[in-house]
């Protein structure tokens, strides 16, 4: 029968032939994320929204593309101090809002009780060209400023131009050298300080984890690791480090995202400790809790506010 092997003869299996490499296509790499953001999943991870006291935040949509925002806070402001211990003073606030989103156009304002005024614009000027802009008035003399962002988005590139008040101007470029890797630099002049700077940063992702690494000649070196976990929990870590002052931070931290709460946290070289818990109650109201501990200058905060609005 056809199917029978005969007795006394063995079946030789096919070596299996080698898997080629893939070969890489450089006239087509993916797009880079923007220079300013290379650090964007450690920060997200490591660099929660931290706060002390009550925080109240309610927004509401009037139609699809306009909506008005109303944010009550109250809670202690730390007052610089020379001394090593922490100074407070209690404050509470009031900020009036309102957005404009439109897929091309995209519109924030802010008013706040103590008489500051904040406003951001984007806009896409064409289909690679976009316009971003903030700007903050206030009473306090010398505070006042404004700056905007031109970025244009290549086939596998980024590049932005930068204007502000004072005689700023600067620029960065980014490129992808191969599917994972991208490498940048920027350069800056502030003319109102007589200064200037240069910088370089590289890039490198896959689905499982991202390094980033940046050093400039201001005197700043950040290195940062984000291991993804599984598809609900990530590990984050970053080093700061600056050759001017001596002034050196590492951090390590977690964000745990459940079904209806995310947790992040994180503890640093010098003893400090914070923790972030989002969870949504229901759709459209969602509760917050922060906390963080700094044991080396006996500095203890917590907060909790609630979010209603999407």
């Amino acid at each position: 029968m056809a199917g029978v092997v005969p007795p006394g003869t063995t079946m030789h299996k096919e070596d299996p032939k080698p898997t080629k490499e893939e070969k890489v296509d450089y006239f087509n790499l993916p797009c880079p994320i923007p220079y300013e953001e290379i650090h964007r999943e450690a920060f997200m991870s490591l660099k929660p929204d931290l706060f002390e006291g009550l925080r109240f935040d309610l927004t509401r949509g009037l139609n699809p593309k306009f909506a008005l925002s109303h944010s009550v806070y109250m809670g202690p402001t730390t007052i610089p101090s020379q001394s090593a211990e922490t100074i407070k003073i209690p404050t509470a606030q009031y900020e009036f809002g309102a957005n404009f989103m439109d897929p091309k156009l995209m519109l924030v304002g802010r008013v706040l009780t103590d008489g500051r005024l904040t406003a951001r614009l984007k806009c896409d000027l064409i289909e690679n060209l976009s316009l971003k802009a903030n700007a903050q008035l206030t009473n306090e003399p010398h505070m006042s400023h404004g700056i905007a962002y031109f970025d244009y988005k290549g086939k596998d590139y980024r590049a932005q131009f930068q204007l502000g008040n004072g005689a700023l101007f600067g620029a960065n470029y980014i490129q992808s050298v191969t599917p994972n890797l991208s490498l940048g630099g920027e350069v800056f002049w502030a003319g109102q300080h007589r200064k200037s700077g240069i910088g370089y940063a590289a890039r490198y992702n896959t689905d499982k984890m991202v390094a980033t690494g940046q050093v400039a000649s201001t005197g700043m070196v950040a290195l940062s690791y984000v291991q993804k976990v599984s598809e609900k929990v990530s590990l984050a870590s970053d080093f700061m480090y600056n050759y001017m002052s001596r002034d050196v931070t590492a951090s390590v931290g977690y964000d745990y995202i459940l079904r209806q709460c995310r947790l992040r946290g994180k503890i640093d070289s010098n003893g400090c400790t914070s923790a972030f818990l989002e969870e949504r109650l229901q759709m459209g109201l969602n509760f917050i809790l922060s906390a963080e501990i700094d044991h080396k200058k006996k500095d203890y905060k917590f907060g909790f506010g609630l979010t209603v609005g999407e």
